[in-house]
């Protein structure tokens, strides 16, 4: 979160100086970034000596998590530009002595303490993250299956009307119709005071906890291709009711849900970890609070 929000106040602050120059001519500046093909190393150019980085890039792309390579020669010299920009105008900027105030310092001190967070994090992060093993992810599906279970689904139409009399007459016209599915949903079309029937009833995919309990008990104990015999009364009317298809509920596989697992794992013990370190350091630390 820490590092998000530093790269988005970096990037914002970049693009507002930046952006509004970057279609311009940049003949006058030599840059030696080779943008056509896929380039293997860590320097995409130079300005006045000052290598243009990958780490510069992926700051830029980082966030979208579109690769530099992937890019089309156009948008890869536009990135590049913009970098350009920005190094002439930071370097006009440290030239200038901003670097001997003392607001440039503060903010130097917020900065690197900032950084040297994010890297601390991101090595305690990859510790955690190696230390889980196999039998730990293993483990925690076999207690927490409730979690990667998926729910029963249904996938029905229906036809809304005011009077049971009326469903009931829909009724007898399904019964009689050589095309039951067909005829449902011309019907809907037609006689539905529902929102779905201008769309043949269709209800697409639901679970049964969605629906009201008159109508998903109707609803499950159809068989595929049936619908209802009798009118489902419920607050909202009277229902005739087709089920098109329906999913009993499944379990997730391991394999599929093991790196959602071990990420699941790591994010929890991090948390942890910082917890008990800032309770750890908060015990002897010298705290003054000014408010």
């Amino acid at each position: 979160m820490i590092r998000k929000s530093l790269i988005s106040i970096a990037l914002a602050s970049f693009l507002i100086v930046t952006v509004s120059n970057a279609d311009q001519n940049k003949s006058n500046v030599a840059v030696t970034a080779q943008t056509t093909q896929k380039n293997n190393s860590d320097v995409y150019g130079t300005v006045n000596g000052e290598k243009i980085t990958k780490e510069e890039v992926n700051q830029i792309l980082g966030m979208q998590g579109i690769p530099f390579d992937s890019l089309n020669k156009d948008m890869q010299k536009k990135i590049i530009d913009m970098l350009v920009d920005r190094k002439l105008l930071a370097q006009k900027a440290i030239k200038s002595g901003v670097e001997n105030t003392q607001e440039f310092k503060d903010k130097l001190k917020i900065a690197k303490e900032d950084i040297a967070l994010n890297i601390w994090m991101d090595e305690e992060t990859k510790k955690i993250e190696k230390s889980i093993t196999d039998d730990e992810v293993k483990a925690y599906y076999e207690k927490n299956k409730d979690k990667f279970k998926s729910p029963a689904q249904l996938k029905a139409r229906h036809i809304l009307v005011k009077t049971e009399d009326e469903a009931k007459a829909i009724i007898k016209q399904l019964e009689s119709a050589k095309d039951a599915k067909a005829e449902f949903i011309k019907l809907a079309k037609e006689k539905s005071v529902g929102p779905s029937g201008a769309t043949g009833g269709d209800l697409g995919w639901f679970t049964p906890d969605r629906m009201v309990p008159e109508f998903s008990n109707a609803a499950s104990n159809l068989k595929k291709g049936e619908f209802t015999k009798t009118p489902v009364k419920t607050q909202f009317g009277y229902h005739i009711i087709y089920l098109e298809d329906k999913k009993p509920a499944s379990l997730e596989s391991f394999d599929k849900v093991k790196d959602e697992i071990k990420a699941t794992l790591t994010k929890d013990k991090v948390n942890k970890l910082m917890d008990t370190t800032v309770s750890d350091l908060r015990k002897n630390a010298k705290i003054e609070i000014n408010l």
